[in-house]
């Protein structure tokens, strides 16, 4: 059967401008430092027939093996990331029991190519329900990803969508970008104190979050040469801060505890360990010895429990260390009192 050749162009035209078409991005408000919130439905998306941009070396979103979490309609966003920054994205489905996916990349602030025509990314995060089980971990019905920026700016492209063909259904989406404070003036003098520690003793001292200043930059814990506490976790660090001082003597263990007075109050802690003759303090802590943190656990850690202590340990070996110990409010809190205490034993 012959056919027409003009006839074919249209065709071949038509399928063309179908397996192309992309999809239009909605700009969002985005505040630094804040958690930023908004609301939608998948009915107000469509759906993605071509889900092998995912899949590419040149992209890495989601092997294809998962593209039945992507199957329903997509709805997508578009904010700018500043420099310097770290942001948590986190979509809440209004029905618990209906199956969502998220998706994120990142690309250049002139770059505003949207699936499935995305030829390549700087990264790309995906979160759907998992298969299995994953030890020490559970899932709920939201999905959450993660992206920062160093020197540059950059697009942010979020993707909503439904699994299992899922095609509508309200959801909301919690942005909390966390971005470097560039007026020095925001940032307080830190409170710092002096704190003795002895040698098989445990010496405890009083304090309060309200004497304490929060640290508005917090990418020095996340820095591969402090390596405190990633950038996922800053909520857990965003209140005040109080600092205190002490030293830890070759041969030692030391075991920092913080209590806080109401048990109701979310409190963390972390501590590091530079040399004797070290100055550095955050946010301006460029590397150290050893840093360690302990915080509100995100979820339940087998066959252990987390009361409303926190505590972390340091040891040295054949040198002597300056510790700096940051009793620091999570969520915000800027105030409660607290005691802590120093305990070091032999090594």
């Amino acid at each position: 059967m012959r056919l027409n050749k003009r006839f074919l162009m249209v065709v071949m035209t038509t399928v063309s401008m179908i397996s192309f078409a992309q999809l239009e991005a909605k700009k969002v408000s985005v505040v630094p430092n804040e958690i930023s919130t908004f609301s939608g439905d998948l009915s107000k998306g469509e759906k993605v027939d071509d889900l092998s941009w995912a899949s590419t070396s040149s992209n890495a979103c989601f092997p294809g093996t998962q593209n039945k979490k992507f199957r329903g309609n997509h709805v997508l966003y578009q904010f700018e990331i500043p420099p310097y920054s770290e942001v948590t994205i986190k979509l809440i489905p209004k029905d618990k029991k209906a199956n969502f996916s998220l998706y994120g990349y990142q690309v250049g602030t002139t770059n505003f190519s949207t699936p499935p025509n995305l030829s390549s990314c700087v990264s790309c995060e995906a979160d759907h329900k998992w298969d299995y089980p994953k030890k020490g971990k559970t899932q709920d019905h939201t999905r959450s990803i993660f992206f920062n920026s160093i020197k540059n700016p950059y697009n942010i492209f979020i993707g909503v969508a439904g699994a299992d063909g899922l095609s509508s259904g309200e959801f909301t989406v919690e942005i909390d970008l966390k971005s470097k404070v560039d007026e020095s003036d925001k940032q307080e003098k830190l409170k710092i104190y002096s704190a003795e520690s002895v040698k098989g003793k445990t010496l405890a001292y009083a304090g309060d979050l309200s004497d304490g200043t929060r640290v508005y930059d917090l990418s020095w814990a996340a820095n591969s040469s402090v390596a405190c506490f990633p950038g996922t976790q800053n909520t857990k660090f965003n209140g005040n801060h109080v600092l205190y001082v002490t030293e830890i003597p070759p041969h030692s263990k030391m075991k920092i505890t913080v209590i806080p007075e109401n048990k109701g109050d979310n409190m963390s802690i972390y501590a590091y360990q530079d040399g004797t003759t070290s100055k550095a303090y955050p946010p301006n802590l460029n590397s150290c010895v050893s840093c360690e943190a302990e915080h509100k656990w995100d979820y339940p850690k087998k066959g252990k429990k987390q009361d409303h202590t926190r505590t972390v340990e340091l040891n040295a070996i054949n040198n002597p260390y300056r510790v700096v110990i940051g009793v620091a409010g999570a969520d915000g809190l800027a105030e409660g009192k607290f005691r802590i205490q120093i305990q070091v034993t032999d090594y």
